[in-house]
Formats: structure tokens, sequence, C-alpha cells
């Protein structure tokens, strides 16, 4: 699950916090699928502040340098299985396993007005992909997703709401596209023909983003929408439309959280 970090003004909060939540997701089994499933997870909500490592609803990020106006870390992101069985268009073909991508995202400010609330930051994410069923895993390819997020604090609809708009192109090189697109041979069938996918642009995204830290729980939700259109692998007999969308809303209760607080954007 992407998500769009919206600018905040500096305030004193707790080094650390803790507490459990729960999401609802509406998305389709793969970027380009026409099958789609709704989740209901439950979540540890888990928020550190510190210097050099860092842990929020973005994720968990190792500070590697940082400056008023650049930002470099580690980050992650990833996807959950599809079982091919449930899936018209991959059945006969293997199973997705859940998929761990990881590496340093490069983030330059283009603009930043505290004042009035108003951040634009360009992110520029570079991350292997490993894929695993727990039993095993493999390293599936490469991914670049630069990304214009503009994020905007407490404009609306009100004191405490972080809004974020975020899009940008997606690429990956030709492991990555085969995992998701690619047919070998022997699980093609005469309605599935083979298909070899390539490496180079992936398709574009837009990503809508708005949440609430209020005193003992925190709200959020998130739309996405995806295209497909131009992309390497469009032709893919596993491609079923070129647009699409996700969504979801969290709600997570703070249960503790540090005597000792700390200066940090929320």
């Amino acid at each position: 699950m992407m998500a769009v970090t919206p600018v905040a003004g500096a305030a004193e909060l707790p080094l650390w916090e803790a507490g459990a939540g729960v999401a609802v997701i509406d998305f389709p089994d793969y970027r380009g699928a026409d099958e789609r499933r709704v989740l209901v997870l439950p979540f540890p909500y888990v928020v550190y502040r510190g210097e050099l490592l860092q842990a929020d609803r973005e994720g968990l990020r190792g500070q590697f340098f940082r400056t008023d106006r650049v930002d470099l870390h580690l980050s992650v992101n990833g996807s959950i299985p599809v079982d091919s069985s449930d899936n018209a268009a991959r059945r006969g073909m293997p199973d997705l396993d859940p998929t761990l991508e990881i590496g340093p995202r490069l983030d330059f400010k283009l603009l930043r007005r505290p004042n009035s609330g108003i951040e634009v930051t360009l992110r520029l994410p570079a991350r292997t992909v490993i894929a695993s069923d727990f039993s095993h895993s493999k390293n599936v390819g490469w991914v670049f997703q630069p990304q214009l997020n503009v994020a905007f604090r407490g404009i609306w609809p009100g004191e405490g709401w972080n809004l974020g708009l975020a899009a940008g192109p997606l690429y990956g090189d030709k492991r990555y596209h085969n995992y998701f697109y690619g047919v070998a041979p022997e699980f093609a069938t005469p309605q599935r023909p083979a298909f070899n996918a390539e490496g180079g642009y992936a398709g574009s995204h837009v990503l809508g983003a708005a949440s609430k830290r209020f005193r003992s729980f925190w709200v959020g939700g998130f739309v996405r929408l995806d295209t497909l259109a131009g992309a390497t692998f469009e032709a893919s007999p596993l491609v079923r439309q070129n647009e699409s969308f996700a969504a979801g809303f969290a709600i997570a209760w703070i249960l503790g959280g540090s005597q000792r607080t700390v200066e940090a954007e929320e």
C-alpha cells in the first residue's frame, strides 16, 4: 500500500507511541487485474520518532542523510499474495507470492511554506523486490517510482488534518514485469498466449490521502488511481483492464507512549 505523507509543522510529540488498529482495503488482485478483493486487516500502530530510525504510517525508515531540502533514507514497500486458482486470468499458473520492496529513497523538497501549510517534494525511490512464501525467497527485480508529492496541513477540513496528493510514472526491470505479467510457454493456453515482458515504463498513478491524529486515536484513508496505458507489458494477456483503483480506510487507537517528547512533524 502506497502512502502520501502530508506536510506537517513541527510539534512536541512522544518519542514513541504504540497501539492497535484495523484497516478496510478494496483493491485489484494486481495492477491490470479485473478481479478485486476487500480485506479487513488488523495492524499494530507503532510510531518511533528517532533521529536515525523512524517508524510511522509510511513504514520503517532508516535515516542516512538529511538537510532542510534533501533527505536520503531507506524505504520499504510490498504487495500481498495472489492465489492463481482464485483469479481467472492466472488460473493454472504459479501463485504470486507476497513481495518485499526495499531500497533507498532520495527526497528533494521543492517548496516549503510552513505558514501556509504547503509542501512539495520530489521523491526518488529505487527498490529491489524479493518474493517469498516464507519457505523460500527469490529476487524478482527492481522498481523505480519517481513521485511528485504535494502535501497540505490544516487547510481543509480544519486544524490537524493532513491531506496529500501524489502522482508519477512507474518503472520496472524485465524480471519484475515478467513476475506479474509474463506467461511462460508451459502455461500458455488458446485464451492466454505466451508473453515475455520487457523492462521499462509500467504506467502511472495518482494517489490522494487524508489523515488526522487525535489525542487517543488516529484515522486515515486513501484513494489510488492507476493506468497501464503505454506500459511495456500492456499487451500481456494477464492485463485485463488498463485503468483501476484502490481505496482504503483505517483507524488506530493509541494505547501508550513515552514521557519523553521530541520535535517532530506530524
